[in-house]
């Protein structure tokens, strides 16, 4: 009885372009943003139109280049078509990208077995058609307000809305995100990512840098990496790793959620203060990553504000 050839096994990983380990060499990447910028800050959890506003305030006072946000974690379902309509126009005027979750979300919908103790495994999927459905309802109000860029919680929703703007049933200028929650670990789902139509990844955010690295040789789409993330998920920061993240893995999103847990932080009513609390804290930690990165004198830049190849709402 004959097992797996190590030598054919290699070189079947390298033909599928994989690394056959970890990268434990911590090769500089040779890939960048197109304006030459290694890394770019992404704000979480943008809710509403007001938490906008105290977003764009305080990354003015602390000199922060914010290029995308996360917008309606919640679910864009909670929001009216003017609302919509002006959250658009304040990005579109500030030159911010935006991705956008759409509703109803696993757990916030009538099936509640992902959200029991064991529920987790059955993973972050929608949950039959009617679910796609309502998903493309809510792409469609945020397609009316101007908005161009979505977060998708599956492979399956992933490979089916990048088949509808093949065939211009989605604008074809309409850019994807894989979400965290797909649970893409490895550079096999990075690569299925890029193949079924992601414009960025987000791998899991607990990754070595050794495996950040293989995934960026895997791919050529923009990676996101989580810096700080909620406390029911980890609850860790890596400020201090940003710079050799942004060399290894560049061109990179560098990602700022920190807080309790995302059911509580992304409940829909919370107050208007509330979220602004919270975006006030995500805009400092970022700040503070921007600081940390100067003082290592890293070889690693971030891309200008407001860059031409930012999607922004239209």
């Amino acid at each position: 009885m004959t097992g797996i050839d190590n030598a054919k096994l290699e070189a079947a990983l390298e033909e599928q372009g994989l690394t056959t380990r970890d990268n434990y060499s911590l090769p500089t990447s040779a890939l960048s943003f197109p304006d030459g910028g290694h890394f770019r800050i992404e704000i979480a959890g943008v809710e509403r139109l007001s938490a906008l506003e105290t977003m764009l305030a305080e990354a003015e006072k602390l000199n922060v280049p914010v290029h995308r946000i996360i917008a309606t974690v919640g679910g864009a379902t909670y929001l009216t078509q003017s609302e919509l309509n002006e959250f658009a126009a304040l990005a579109k005027y500030k030159k911010i990208e935006v991705i956008m979750t759409l509703g109803p979300r696993r757990g916030w919908d009538t099936g509640r077995q992902i959200s029991t103790r064991e529920g987790i495994v059955s993973g972050m999927r929608l949950r039959g058609v009617d679910s796609i459905r309502h998903w493309l309802k809510d792409c469609d109000r945020c397609l009316e307000a101007g908005f161009r860029g979505f977060l998708v919680p599956d492979e399956g929703l992933l490979s089916l809305v990048g088949v509808l703007r093949e065939k211009g049933v989605i604008p074809a200028e309409t850019i994807f995100k894989l979400s965290v929650f797909a649970g893409h670990a490895n550079p096999a789902g990075a690569q299925l990512a890029e193949k079924l139509g992601a414009n960025s990844f987000n791998p899991l955010a607990d990754l070595t840098l050794p495996m950040l690295s293989s995934i960026r040789n895997s791919i050529s789409i923009p990676m996101d990496i989580y810096l700080c993330l909620v406390n029911a998920m980890g609850g860790f920061n890596r400020f201090y790793e940003a710079a050799e993240i942004a060399r290894l893995c560049s061109p990179c999103y560098f990602k700022i959620e920190p807080g309790p847990s995302e059911e509580e932080i992304y409940a829909p009513w919370n107050s208007p203060e509330y979220h602004d609390t919270q975006i006030r804290e995500r805009v400092r930690n970022a700040a503070v990553v921007m600081e940390l990165i100067e003082r290592e004198g890293a070889p690693v830049k971030a891309s200008p504000a407001g860059g031409e190849d930012l999607v922004i709402p239209r």
